[in-house]
Order: C-alpha cells, then sequence, then structure tokens
C-alpha cells in the first residue's frame, strides 16, 4: 500500500507528490516545483530517512523550480525526460515573464518512456506522454493503480496545448493510452488540480468525449 501525500506549491499552484510505500523511511518526490523549504519540511515531519529520486514528468519551470536545492538538500538523483535535459539545465532560459529566477539543474538520469525503475520498494513504469510537451513522461505504479500524470490530464480538464511543442492529437493519444493500459479504478495524481480516476475521466471530462464514444 503507497502512501501519496499532495503539496500545492508556487504561484501556479502545481501539485508535488511525496511518494512511499506505507510508514517506509524511504520515499520519492514527483514534480518539486517550488517551496523546497515546504517540501523539506514535510520528509522531517514524515520521518523521511531518505529520497531515492527526483521523478520529473516535464520541465515546465512549475514542474522544476525547487528540483536543484530538494536534490542538493537529499542527495536524491533526479530523473528527467531525455527530450527536455536541457530546459532543465538552463532554467532560466525558459521562464515566463514575472516568474523565477530558479536553479537550474544537470539531471542524473534520463527517461524516455518503456522503462521500469525500482525505486524505494517500487515498481515504476515511465510511460511516454507528449502532447503538453514534447518529451513528458507518466509514471505509473501499476500495482497500487496509481498515475502521477504531470499536465496530460486533469479531474475535468487536460494539460493546454498552446506552449511550444504541444500538440492535441498527441496529448489525447497520450491519454487514449493510459486509459488503456491501466485499469479505470487507477488514481490520477495530476499537475493541478484535484485527484481523480482515469475512469471518471474517460466516461466524464468534456475534454474526452472522443474517447468516451469509442
Amino acid at each position: 500500500m503507497i502512501d501519496v501525500r499532495m503539496f500545492t506549491v508556487g504561484p501556479v499552484q502545481e501539485n508535488c507528490f511525496i511518494v512511499r510505500e506505507k510508514d517506509a523511511p524511504q520515499a520519492l518526490i514527483v514534480d518539486p516545483g517550488d517551496e523546497p523549504d515546504k517540501l523539506l519540511a514535510a520528509l522531517e515531519d514524515l520521518n523521511i530517512e531518505t529520497v531515492e529520486a527526483i521523478l520529473v514528468t516535464h520541465t515546465h519551470f512549475d514542474h522544476i523550480g525547487a528540483v536543484a536545492p530538494v536534490a542538493r538538500a537529499t542527495d536524491a538523483p533526479v530523473y528527467c525526460p531525455v527530450l527536455e535535459t536541457e530546459v532543465l539545465a538552463n532554467i532560466n532560459d525558459y521562464l515566463w515573464p514575472g516568474f523565477g529566477p530558479f536553479e537550474s539543474y544537470d539531471a542524473d538520469h534520463t527517461v524516455g518512456g518503456g522503462e521500469t525503475l525500482e525505486l524505494a520498494g517500487l515498481a515504476i513504469d515511465v510511460v511516454f506522454t507528449p502532447g503538453h510537451s514534447p518529451g513528458h513522461v507518466t509514471y505509473a505504479i501499476a500495482d497500487e493503480d496509481a498515475v502521477f500524470s504531470g499536465d496530460v490530464l486533469f479531474q475535468g480538464s487536460v494539460g493546454r496545448v498552446d506552449l511550444p511543442g504541444g500538440d492535441w492529437p498527441t496529448l489525447l493519444a497520450s491519454i487514449e493510452k493510459l486509459t488503456s493500459a491501466y485499469s479505470p479504478e487507477t488514481t490520477v495524481y495530476p499537475g493541478h488540480m484535484g485527484i481523480t480516476t482515469l475512469g471518471r475521466e474517460r466516461a466524464t471530462n468534456p475534454f474526452l468525449r472522443e474517447l468516451a464514444e469509442r
């Protein structure tokens, strides 16, 4: 059984997740986007001794703003989509006006989809889910019916496709890949807004009517 804690951080209200087996001293962090002190304090409050990895779904600034300070404080290796390492390494070149500055980071490991990571006692499938950004990946823990969808799928919405590298048909295909590969009961832990399930979104999400009719 996994214990997932959600922390909504930064001005864009991004969801960062601390993930571990119940009461385990080791954990993962998914998308530390901002407020590193808040996230580090949460690790201490949860009695987490080791962060085995920081998993990045994509490199828009609101998902990676706290990667460098959290990695430095925890000695955790950072896994980044292979197509987007340049952004993580030069974050301030890719900011929207009025945000930042943030500290850049050179990824320790890259992922592109198709890998299975064995971290913190969990088997994590890496699924290539572009459409919101070119290299976007989703992290799925199939044994626990959980996916960390970044900005691919939200409660009642989907990731925007008007940013560089965004594409609606590609995003829809990525969402269909997730709904086909994992059970409807799978919990979706998204990069923004509330927690939901794949089945609920396929059936009720207004952006997914094409899928609901298939």
